[in-house]
């Protein structure tokens, strides 16, 4: 299908019986389902240092950031820590700025062992709106982790689906017309630079 938009869906847990990384397989279906090419970035097989300003681009951060670049829109999953999102997705963001985000669509999944993740949704679109990034209202967040997947697959399908249609509307939206400038992106010089 010509013009496919591709959308990158980075995995921010470490963990190998990942809720998370098993949530991004099930939006990447439905980005797929939608028309789209979907690719999972997983974290754990990125080297990549602790984000330091004076370095630059460390480890694997080239092949990382070339992949959001190249994106036309990215799902940014992360299990949900102390109320915000993973050290880990943190560290990946940091090494990419506005090359890699600025007037993408952003579809946010977040997933908790207790109730709502709502918290780390609010603090990634706070990130994604500072680099000029075009957030889906839509977002999913999967709560009660211990109890919502067996055997790599959602125990309910009303979860499963609203999982599924973060990864159809990320492509139904990847080419919509940028936003003016926000207010946080102009105040954002350290990704500028």
């Amino acid at each position: 299908m010509p013009n496919q938009p591709h959308v990158v869906a980075i995995c921010g847990s470490l963990r190998d019986a990942s809720v998370t990384r098993t949530a991004l397989e099930h939006a990447a279906a439905g980005v797929e389902e939608a028309g789209g090419t979907a690719e999972l970035l997983d974290l754990r097989e990125f080297d990549l240092p602790l984000f330091d300003a004076d370095e630059g681009e460390a480890g694997d951060a080239p092949e990382l950031t070339g992949r959001v670049r190249e994106a036309d829109a990215v799902v940014l999953g992360t299990p949900m820590y102390h109320g915000s999102y993973s050290s880990v997705l943190k560290t990946a963001l940091d090494y990419c700025g506005f090359d890699e985000f600025e007037n993408k669509t952003v579809g946010l999944l977040a997933v908790s062992g207790g109730r709502f993740p709502v918290t780390a949704m609010d603090h990634l679109r706070s990130v994604c709106r500072a680099l000029d990034a075009w957030v889906l209202p839509y977002e999913a967040a999967v709560p009660r982790s211990h109890s919502t997947v067996s055997g790599g697959e959602f125990v309910d399908e009303e979860l499963r689906d609203r999982v599924v249609t973060l990864g159809q509307q990320t492509v139904r939206y990847a080419k919509i017309e940028p936003c003016p400038a926000t207010f946080e992106s102009t105040e954002n010089v350290g990704a500028q630079e």
